[in-house]
């Protein structure tokens, strides 16, 4: 069975060779799903609207039902994994669900404002305003630590700075869960997800905010994993060196 977030339900499957032949289909039949969303544009996705909604890590409200999900091209060599992200929007922010295929939990850091890209993380970078080379940068890893910044981005040179007065309605909501293992440093598993919630109140007073049915921001997508002790990567789109070529990022069209 398939549960509506396209995780696959291992009881109640046959055995022996039309399991594994079962088994094989769906996954087929799933993962061609998940990649036909992404192939209509490229270079741009729709973020569709709805009303606020609590998250919990699993993405079990039934607002992400609204849209598709969106494939993460893996960039580098490694163990091939699946990456999916879904994005939804309200008259208050941006909602984000990242689906992540996995094999083992390698974060550590267990405290805001870290370097959490040196270890298994989700990433967002939203480009709202295209006037000014300024963009903000949101991370969050499997064990619900995050890292929000605002970076300006000056011909190569720049640096994150961390919010001031990040609370109430200025503060990202975010939670994570673990598939297929607990929820700890080295635990054996078989994915992780992200769910979280970016303020426009946070993005202030960067131009293009809030936006309105029609407006484009540049936007990409990331995810690192460390299971093999060195990075391995997904991107929406793809970059030469480093996650901070702003200049590549895709399009986010708010319908």
């Amino acid at each position: 069975m398939i549960d509506k977030n396209g995780i696959i339900l291992m009881e109640n499957f046959p055995s022996g060779s039309c399991y594994v032949l079962l088994v094989s289909m769906l996954t087929i039949l799933i993962f061609s799903t998940f990649s036909i969303a992404q192939n209509q544009d490229s270079k741009k996705i729709v973020a569709k609207k709805c009303s606020d909604f609590k998250i919990n890590g699993e993405g079990s409200d039934q607002a992400w039902e609204k849209t598709d999900w969106i494939r993460l091209p893996q960039r580098s060599p490694g163990d091939p994994r699946d990456t999916y992200l879904k994005i939804l929007y309200s008259d208050s922010g941006l909602f984000f669900l990242f689906n992540c295929q996995d094999t083992r939990l390698t974060a550590t850091m267990k405290e805001d404002f870290l370097d959490l890209w040196n270890e298994d993380v989700v990433e967002v970078f939203l480009w709202p305003d295209e006037d000014y080379p300024v963009y903000f940068e949101y991370e969050l890893s499997p064990l619900n630590y995050e890292l929000p910044l605002l970076i300006p981005n000056l011909k190569g040179k720049f640096l994150g700075w961390r919010p001031w007065h990040y609370q109430g309605e200025r503060k990202v909501r975010h939670a994570t869960s673990v598939q297929g293992g607990q929820k700890e440093s080295g635990s054996v598993i078989t994915g992780w997800r992200a769910e979280f919630f970016i303020p426009f109140q946070l993005l202030s007073p960067i131009g293009n905010v809030p936006p309105g049915s029609g407006t484009t921001w540049r936007v990409n997508f990331y995810r690192c994993d460390y299971d093999t002790g060195k990075m391995e990567y997904w991107a929406w789109q793809p970059i030469k060196i480093r996650f901070h070529e702003f200049e590549k990022f895709g399009i986010l069209v708010f319908e």
